[in-house]
């Protein structure tokens, strides 16, 4: 399976071993979300000047546990440990559309097949 995460593109170094210092620090896990909801969470990032980027991390290759808990009735994983960068499959921009919603990558389609396919509508 596989899970996104949104970060700023000058936080992730691709060549690092580890990732997620600062998250464990302040949240205590690593905030993470499935595609199908992660238009719930895009508008946290909407008014941020910062170029963002979207992990697309590989669950089978993730070495720390990630529990998929709830907040606000929607089941969320969260990774508890520092994120093996070994883990990260894809980097891909984070697509905002002139009102900034945000806009669905179509490589991501490539990992998750099974999404709902009224995400992709405005590609």
């Amino acid at each position: 399976m596989y899970i996104l995460h949104s970060v700023k593109k000058n936080e992730f170094d691709k060549n690092s071993e580890y990732y997620g210092d600062e998250s464990i620090k302040k949240f205590g896990f690593i905030h993470c979300s499935d595609l199908d909801n992660y238009y719930l969470v895009a508008p946290n990032f909407k008014d941020e000047k910062e170029e963002r980027v979207l992990l697309v991390i590989d669950t089978d290759k993730v070495i720390v546990p990630i529990k998929w808990e709830e907040n606000y009735n929607v089941k969320f994983p969260h990774i508890y440990g520092l994120l093996n960068v070994s883990a990260v499959v894809d980097i891909l921009p984070h697509l905002w559309s002139k009102d900034k919603t945000w806009i669905p990558n179509e490589e991501l389609k490539k990992y998750l097949p099974n999404i709902k396919k009224d995400l992709y509508r405005k590609i």
